[in-house]
């Protein structure tokens, strides 16, 4: 079998993370991934992670993703792996990650994830967005910040992804004037909190339990925004155990009426979905733009 073609850059990327020798004896080809290609790094110091793609589809994506995830370590409520750094070669841009292997969740798992997640959204920002754009699955995510949820949840978020679609014939005029329509009413249908640091992406595929039972986060799109976001995107795919919702609210409770948001909150990410996969997703807009 051959050598990997950046054996030793990986190896000295662990190298200068560790600040010891780390021999590399193996690296092999996980399945999955629908954006990224995986693989796992055998050494003498341990396994490790690593995603690649090519550099000039998504620039930058994982330098992003490693900020992201070291923000949300920062904020010492939720478990996520360490990043050892990112390598540009070859036309290949490369994540080094800690491995976590997956373990079984521990008897109160669920109440547990939701509280962390609570602490978490209490890292407080000092505007809604981030002082730069990072990506939401494989696509640009704009977060010029804004002092209002309203407006960014709107021009960042719900207006940009919309017109993504619009201009690739997955979406028409009409829906964009449902949109602003419902832009123009966001400010009375959601109630003020200040900016929250949220995931970003948080679905069933974006956690898993460590060999401790914890909760472990991964693959974020990270930003400040309203709390119920996050939230409201368990709720989309489903997989959430009701005691991690009770979890939440006994660490931060939720405003009144949160349930009846989630479905506005979720037009971002089904949007996205129509952007990523089309199909019957758009419907799922339209349907959501009707009610309200």
């Amino acid at each position: 079998m051959s050598e990997h073609p950046l054996k030793l850059a990986i190896q000295s990327v662990l190298e200068n993370s560790l600040d010891f020798p780390v021999n590399v004896t193996s690296i092999r080809a996980l399945n999955g991934g629908s954006v990224n290609s995986t693989e796992v790094v055998e050494s003498d110091q341990g396994t490790f992670f690593i995603k690649h793609n090519r550099a000039s589809q998504h620039p930058n994506m994982f330098k992003l993703e490693q900020k992201g995830l070291e923000l949300l370590s920062s904020a010492k409520a939720l478990r996520v792996p360490k990043v050892h750094g990112v390598i540009e070669a070859e036309g290949q841009e490369i994540l080094i990650m800690e491995m976590i292997d997956r373990g079984t969740p521990h008897y109160d798992f669920w109440p547990e994830f939701g509280a962390q997640l609570a602490r978490l959204h209490k890292t407080e920002g000092a505007s809604f967005g981030l002082d730069y754009d990072n990506y939401i699955s494989s696509l640009p995510q704009s977060n010029n910040q804004s002092s209002t949820w309203a407006s960014f949840f709107y021009e960042q978020r719900l207006a940009p992804m919309l017109k993504r679609a619009v201009d690739a014939g997955k979406a028409d005029v009409e829906l964009s004037n449902q949109l602003e329509r419902l832009g123009s009413k966001l400010s009375e249908i959601f109630p003020v909190e200040k900016p929250s640091l949220l995931h970003g992406d948080l679905w069933g595929g974006n956690f898993i339990s460590d060999l401790s039972g914890d909760a472990v986060i991964f693959d974020p799109a990270v930003y400040y925004g309203h709390r119920e976001m996050d939230l409201s995107m368990t709720r989309l795919f489903g997989g959430f155990d009701p005691a991690f919702y009770h979890g939440y609210d006994e660490e931060w409770a939720l405003e009144s009426g949160w349930e009846e948001r989630v479905a506005i909150c979720n037009l971002y990410p089904l949007l996205v979905h129509v952007n990523l996969f089309s199909g019957s997703y758009i419907q799922s807009v339209r349907n959501v733009l009707n009610r309200f």
